[in-house]
This record gives C-alpha cells, sequence and structure tokens, in this order.
C-alpha cells in the first residue's frame, strides 16, 4: 500500500461528539486519529485527577469508542489517540475492559514516559512533549488501538507514517512533511473551512464542516482532503491557515524533526484536495519542550454596566470607590478594561452601554472572593446612576498558570507498553540539532508608491488565523495573489502592526515572513499574561486577535481591492 490514509475525529476535548463515528463510516481510513490535549486540558485533567487517582484522561472518549469500536474493528482502521492525558494506562486498561465488554477483540497499547511530575513537585502537571516513534513501535507490534499522553500533536500523524512506511530518525524530510500533515489535521475542521477567515467565500457549506484526512506518501508529500459529501471546504487558504496556527519561526521544532515551514509548497489538486510538498527536515533540538501547570491562586471578577452619559466619568468614579474598598487588603493583581460597546443616541439600552471589567488575582482567595463581593454590592446605591452588574461575583475561582522549559532528550524515558505487557524503550534522538532563526528572505519589488490607494479594512485583501502558546500569542497573516504580497510584505511590518493593535505596542513582537504561503507571522509576546487559564485578556487564547487585525483600517492600493 503505497498511500497512507489518516483521519482526524478531533481537535480538542469537547470536539463533535459524532465525528468519530462520521470519519469511520464516510470513507476508506487506515489509521484514525483524535486530539484532545491542550495547555489548559492539562490544567483540567491535572485537577480531575486530585479528585480521583484513578482520572486524568479524556473520558468522552471511551463513550465515543462504545459506539465505534466495532465500526473500526470491521473496517480495518487502527487508532492513535492522545486522550491518556495524564493517565494513559488507565485509559488503556478502560479501553480493554470496554473492548472485553462488548465482545470486540481489540489489541490496545500506550506511551509512556512523559510524566516529569517527580521532578516538579509543585506542579499540577508536569509532562515532556515526545515524539511518534513511541506509537510507531506500537503499531509495528500489531497494536489495534494507542493511547498516549502529552505527545506533540503531529505525532499522533508522524508515529503511523514511520510504521507504515519504515521510515528511521534520520529521514529527516518525510518525517518533516508529515509534521506538516499532522499539524495540519490536528485541529480537525480548522482545515476544512471551520473559523477562516473568508467562510463566505468558500464553495462547501461550513455549518458542518467534515473532519480532514491526509493522504500520505512515502516521500513524506501528501493530499488533505475529506470525506465525500461532508460540509465545508479543502482549499491552498483553508490549509494555509491552519499551517500558520500556533506557529512561530520558519523552523517548527519537534522531538522527532523539525520541519521548514518556508519549504512548504501548496497547491490545489482537485476540488477539496490540496497537494502538500517540497516540506526539507532538519535535525530536532537536542530537548524537548516540558509543559508545566500549576495553581496560580485565585480569580475575580465583575462586569459593571454603565448606560448612556458620562460613560468615563462614571467608570473613573467605580474605579475610585473599588480602590477604597480595596485599601486595607488589596490583591496582588488589578486589571480594568473600558470596553466602549455603547452608541450615541442608541435605539436600545444595551447599545446605549459600556462594560467596565474588572479581573483580580491573589493567592488569598478571600481577598479575590468576600473582599470584592462585598465591596461591589455595597455599591450598589451609593455609585454612578443606572448602577448594575452582569452577574453577582461569587467566592473567587483557582486560576492555573502555564510554563514552558526544556529538558535533555536522553533524560526522558520514552517508552511503548504492548498489549501483552512488553515495554520497549524508544531511543532519544541521536541526531540533534541548536535551533536558530532563519534570515529572512530579500523581499520582492515593492509596489509603486505612485499606485492609488484607498482606505480601507486589512481584512478585504489578507486572511488571518491566531492562537496562543503560554503567556505569548501568534499571527498569522496571508495573501492570496503575488501582487497582494509585494503590498503585504513590504507595508505589515512590526511597526505597522503595533499601530495597528495598540495592545501589543509595549510589547516585544517578532515577525516572520514565509514567501512559499505568501504569509507571515507574528508572535506577540506576553500578550496573555500567564496563559488561558489566568483569564488575562479579554480573549485568553488570542483566537480573534487576528480578526481584529483584518478589521483594522489602512492605505490598500486600489489594484487589490
Amino acid at each position: 500500500m503505497t498511500t497512507l490514509r489518516i483521519g482526524n475525529a478531533s481537535g480538542f476535548y469537547g470536539d463533535r461528539f459524532d465525528a468519530l463515528r462520521e470519519m469511520l463510516t464516510g470513507g476508506e481510513l487506515d489509521v484514525l486519529t483524535g486530539d484532545y490535549l491542550a495547555e489548559l486540558t492539562m490544567l483540567i485533567l491535572g485537577r480531575d485527577r486530585l479528585k480521583d487517582p484513578a482520572a486524568g484522561y479524556a473520558r468522552t472518549f471511551l463513550r465515543q469508542l462504545e459506539e465505534c469500536l466495532g465500526l473500526a474493528h470491521e473496517r480495518g482502521v487502527r487508532i492513535v489517540t492522545n486522550a491518556g492525558g495524564l493517565n494513559p494506562a488507565g485509559l488503556a486498561d478502560a479501553v480493554r475492559r470496554l473492548a472485553d465488554r462488548i465482545g470486540i477483540p481489540a489489541r490496545v497499547a500506550h506511551v509512556e514516559g512523559d510524566d516529569l511530575r517527580a521532578r516538579c513537585p509543585d506542579s499540577l502537571a508536569a509532562h515532556a512533549y515526545l515524539g511518534g516513534f513511541g506509537i510507531a513501535a506500537c503499531l509495528r507490534e500489531g497494536a489495534d488501538i494507542v493511547v498516549t499522553g502529552r505527545v506533540t500533536d503531529a505525532a499522533l500523524v508522524t508515529g503511523p507514517a514511520a510504521a507504515h512506511f519504515g521510515w528511521a530518525a534520520d529521514d529527516h524530510d518525510r518525517l518533516a512533511g508529515a509534521v506538516v500533515a499532522g499539524h495540519i489535521l490536528e485541529c480537525g475542521t480548522q482545515a476544512t473551512g471551520g473559523n477562516y477567515a473568508f467562510f463566505s467565500q468558500g464553495d462547501g457549506d461550513v455549518r458542518r464542516p467534515g473532519f480532514p484526512l491526509a493522504e500520505l506518501h512515502a516521500d513524506g508529500s501528501c493530499v488533505i482532503t475529506k470525506h465525500p459529501g461532508t460540509g465545508g471546504f479543502v482549499d491552498v487558504g483553508t490549509v494555509t491557515a491552519q499551517l500558520l496556527y500556533e506557529t512561530g519561526g520558519a523552523r517548527y521544532a519537534g522531538p522527532d524533526v523539525t520541519a521548514r515551514l518556508d519549504t512548504v509548497r501548496l497547491t490545489q489538486n482537485g476540488p477539496d484536495r490540496v497537494r502538500v510538498e517540497g516540506v526539507r527536515g532538519e535535525a530536532p533540538p537536542p530537548t524537548l519542550k516540558v509543559g508545566l501547570n500549576r495553581l496560580g491562586g485565585f480569580r475575580n471578577e465583575v462586569v459593571f454596566v454603565l448606560t448612556g452619559l458620562d460613560v468615563e466619568a462614571k467608570a473613573a468614579l467605580v474605579r475610585e470607590q473599588m480602590t477604597d474598598a480595596f485599601a486595607e487588603h488589596p490583591p496582588a493583581e488589578v486589571r480594568w478594561d473600558l470596553v466602549r460597546t455603547d452608541r450615541t443616541d442608541a435605539d436600545s439600552e444595551e447599545t446605549a452601554s459600556a462594560l467596565l471589567r474588572l479581573v483580580v488575582h491573589d493567592p488569598d482567595q478571600a481577598v479575590v472572593g468576600r473582599a470584592l463581593s462585598g465591596a461591589a454590592v455595597e455599591l450598589a446605591l451609593a455609585s454612578y446612576p443606572g448602577f448594575h452588574v452582569l452577574a453577582p461575583p461569587g467566592k473567587g475561582a483557582p486560576y492555573g498558570v502555564f510554563e514552558a522549559d526544556h529538558v535533555p532528550q536522553d533524560t526522558v524515558e520514552h517508552r511503548a507498553v504492548l498489549h501483552d505487557g512488553r515495554r520497549i524503550h524508544v531511543p532519544a534522538a541521536h541526531d540533534t540539532l541548536v535551533l536558530h532563526d532563519v534570515p529572512e528572505p530579500p523581499p520582492p519589488e515593492p509596489v509603486p508608491p505612485t499606485a492609488p490607494t484607498r482606505r480601507a479594512p486589512l481584512g478585504l485583501v489578507a486572511g488571518a488565523r491566531s492562537g496562543d502558546k503560554g503567556g505569548d500569542a501568534n499571527v498569522g497573516v496571508w495573501v492570496r495573489t503575488d501582487d497582494a504580497w509585494r503590498w503585504l510584505v513590504h507595508t505589515l511590518t512590526v511597526e505597522r502592526l503595533r499601530e495597528l493593535l495598540p495592545e501589543t505596542a509595549e510589547l516585544t513582537v517578532v515577525r516572520h515572513v514565509l514567501p512559499n504561503l505568501r504569509a507571515l507571522n507574528f508572535v506577540v509576546e506576553g500578550i496573555l499574561g500567564a496563559g488561558v487559564a489566568a483569564q488575562h485578556r479579554f480573549d485568553p487564547q488570542a483566537k480573534a486577535l487576528g480578526e481584529w487585525l483584518r478589521s483594522r483600517h489602512l492605505d490598500i492600493p486600489e489594484a487589490l481591492l
């Protein structure tokens, strides 16, 4: 078999429940993957395990499998998932019990070694991001289902590909192609029209996009597509958008290989088919990324509604009143945000109102709980005219902090645990390369300065997708024509981005240029504070940061409009 068909049925813990069945019944597959883990998910699973040591994995997967294990067996589809979370051995045992109960023969293996909590006793969860060769070892030994903990998202594809095609650790170009395929698949329907900037201009119905699959070849190239008759669409734009999601520079590093995103070539290969080829790979770095989740303290918030006239004065009054109330025991961190959703001479009360959001953090729950709720409630009859809040503040909830660290690859014991109990040691990469930035390539000739322009939103010519990595955010911006690229690469500099997104003005912003994709990728350091669990910002995962950028106006050549 020269082509390996790998599908995806989950992009996060909570994704479409029916996707496993849809992918198994919708068309041919060899392997079906499911990505259930994210930085926030590891914290959630860690808190689950505090209550129940047998917990720590994605229970949704078990319920999905109960409906679909027979289908997978009948169709010869192997399943690879990171739903094991903090407890892959526990999930593997649960799958075996399920298979026995419903009478389906299934060889279940799991991958372990990622759990580093013993080295980080102050962390709720501490996990190294493993590569795909543990998965490959399980599949080579005949596993029907492979359960992992914290592997890289792309490892769910590199593992099956390495097992199927017999790739070795130094097949860098082939592995890099599989990494790119895995990155495109990992977020499910984001590759098939979901969350897509030009969703209204595609050929498919995006109300219920189908999940993606990759037809992977022995040289590492692939075609991204979806099952016939499913919703959404696959084109160069949807694939480009997902390629830029939560990435940094031209070097996309992982434990198996460093993929060069600046070498990726995309071409439309027919309706709902995009060919991905030309990917070059380099040796992986000598270290593994480690995700650390710990409890950071307690958090609370209250949103004051300011209606009608004198919004700024009303906001100033309530801020002074709350500051006085906090004087004796001020929270460790206080953040105010005034959101001007109000309109002049509005025809509804809601559109006449602005929102003033107060968020507090502190190690002591009492400081952000009773202190905040008492101070806010006591203002009900003693503050600005029209005083009310969206909801009364609660007792204060614990929040998490995500931090990234690195450890040498050879200090992590990566193991494949087979269905018969045998354990296979997976060696660390012996050929490694310390990462360094790729020099920015020379830009094409700029658009002539005499070209007539018109003030318009950037999003009329450019797509964007953004996301989070710990406390940082990335914003990938791409265009669809060479002429638009000539304009974008010269226009959207770091300085211009800071002008368009004032929240980034005081932060470190790094621009990366990807000419093959006609794309720029900006990494904004620290904009998300301590990460999504800390809820530092209105949009704590920066999911809409790119859409804000697309809405901003600048002078665009009329020929592009």
